[in-house]
């Protein structure tokens, strides 16, 4: 964990969701040549990975506005590089999306000046990781599960059905045990995993809600990752450096994203994911703008291109997610078909637990443990603390 993680996540603790004060845009001019966004890793591709996988080259040639990107691995690591500027838009996940509200790192959209808004799925329109008061801080981009990614190898003919396997000690099918061949993930959001899968397996705790937990069910959260960090291989935080241990340092199951399974499928090696009995976890990202954007006209033209119903269907397809435009999974204009939205589970919209901030006054229970403890401890988790 760097500093600068340490001292970002510090300045941006979540306090109150209030409206950021830069005016918002009323017309959208002349493209200023560039455009630079933070994303996640194989979200915005111009076909360097794979050819047919390009929605940047026709964008750059119909506005003028050349795409920089700069991957981000963790929400922490998006807000981090949000504070520090020079950024015009962020593919934030609800974790990190309120704070960037709060911390008035991003600015009111416009949505009048996005021709294709009203294709965005009506259940992603209001949605609360990115409005606050009425007012839209972004544009939808894709959600999904985050799924756990398994060896066909090693499971054989049972596949896990659990996240016990990476939560607790046991013998795996192939008669070896899981310890030192699980993952877990690089992020204090992880604790959520840990008391979703309390929700299921401890009800007495009376977890409700992964992201508001009080000091009990927070303490129990944290054992539970204590037992799990005797049993981790690696905490992951990039998808490339997962993917490679998968293949060449025998791990074996770990949470995941379902861009990391397909393309070691594609790659022909023996992966799959399941979402587990006791559910998910999941995320829901939006294009966020940068409250002191440099090429604003610019960013509203990637956030109308990024609602194109071809580049939400390549999209969904590459990265194994769903679309915010709920055409692109049936229009033929890309990749996707009605039958791969449902596989990549289109329909489990309700009970996918996305991210959010972990607040002290929570819905559920009044007081909760907020999210600068939650950083703090899954540190000193990490460290055998």
């Amino acid at each position: 964990m760097t500093a600068r993680f340490l001292l970002s996540t510090a300045v941006t603790v979540l306090v109150a969701a209030q409206p950021v004060l830069a005016q918002m845009m009323t017309e959208v001019g002349p493209g200023e040549g560039q455009v630079d966004i933070v994303a996640w890793p194989g979200y915005i591709e111009r076909g360097d990975t794979m050819a047919e996988f390009d929605w940047v080259t026709k964008f750059e040639e119909a506005t003028g506005c050349k795409v920089n990107v700069k991957s981000a691995n963790t929400s922490d690591e998006m807000v981090a590089l949000m504070n520090e500027g020079g950024f015009d838009l962020v593919t934030a996940s609800g974790d990190a999306s309120l704070r960037l509200i709060a911390g008035q790192r991003v600015q009111e959209v416009n949505v009048d000046l996005i021709p294709s808004w009203s294709a965005v799925d009506d259940r992603l329109k209001d949605a609360p990781w990115h409005t606050v008061d009425g007012k839209h801080y972004g544009t939808p981009y894709m959600w999904g599960p985050n799924v756990l990614m398994y060896n066909t190898d090693a499971f054989g003919d049972s596949p896990p059905t659990s996240w016990n396997v990476v939560f607790e000690e046991m013998t795996l099918p192939d008669g070896q045990p899981n310890s030192g061949r699980v993952q877990a993930y690089d992020g204090p959001i992880h604790i959520a995993d840990a008391a979703n899968y309390l929700m299921y397996h401890q009800p007495d705790l009376g977890i409700t809600s992964p992201y508001e937990l009080n000091a009990d069910q927070y303490a129990a959260a944290l054992d539970l990752l204590r037992t799990q960090r005797t049993l981790v291989n690696r905490y992951w935080h990039d998808a490339f450096i997962q993917m490679d241990d998968f293949k060449n340092e025998g791990v074996v199951a770990s949470g995941s994203w379902p861009f990391q399974v397909n393309i070691l499928q594609s790659e022909d090696q023996p992966i799959a994911s399941v979402i587990p009995i006791e559910g998910a976890t999941g995320w829901a990202d939006t294009t966020m703008m940068h409250v002191d954007s440099a090429h604003p006209n610019c960013a509203y033209m990637w956030m109308e291109h990024s609602l194109a119903s071809n580049l939400q269907s390549d999209l969904s397809v590459w990265f194994g997610a769903n679309p915010a435009v709920l055409a692109a999974c049936t229009d033929g204009r890309g990749m996707q078909t009605a039958e791969g939205c449902t596989k990549n589970g289109l329909d489990d919209f309700e009970k996918i637990k996305f991210w959010t901030t972990p607040v002290s006054s929570c819905e559920s229970q009044g007081e909760c443990v907020p999210y600068y403890r939650w950083v703090s401890d899954y540190i000193g988790v990490i460290g055998g603390r």
